[in-house]
């Protein structure tokens, strides 16, 4: 398993403790939402992911989707407050591409944030990468 400082995290990515990440610009309005590298590494090979209708609205912690890899299967949370404008359908077909490039082609949902206040809350990169350090030593 590659390290935590191994993962090669864009600027800009923001964490939950459930590993999601939201990838924002400052000053936009919109988001990019998946699961991290780390996420990835511990779920497995993916096999199908269940994503929501563009236009459906969550509130941060909500469950929007599940994961299903070769391990286990778990529920995917949002990590702020949105409405879906976008989803990834090529997952439908080719869930590997959340473990081929989880911040790129592997990307989840595009959203419209409700509550960019929310993403203060958030961990920074460097911030997720000690939690999941810290997390691996307990």
């Amino acid at each position: 398993m590659a390290k935590p400082q191994d993962f090669d995290i864009p600027p800009g990515t923001l964490f939950n403790e459930t590993h999601e990440y939201v990838l924002w610009e400052e000053g936009e309005d919109r988001a990019r939402v998946g699961i991290s590298h780390f996420a990835t590494e511990q779920l497995g090979d993916i096999v199908y992911v269940e994503l929501p209708d563009v236009g459906e609205s969550f509130e941060q912690g909500d469950t929007y989707g599940t994961i299903e890899s070769v391990k286990a299967a778990s529920d995917l949370y949002i990590p702020v407050s949105g409405e879906v404008l976008a989803v990834n359908t090529q997952l439908a077909s080719e869930p590997e591409l959340v473990n081929d490039n989880c911040y790129g082609d592997g990307w989840m949902i595009e959203i419209l944030l409700k509550a960019p206040d929310q993403l203060k809350g958030l961990m920074t990169a460097e911030k997720y990468l000690a939690f999941v350090e810290e997390s691996a030593n307990v």
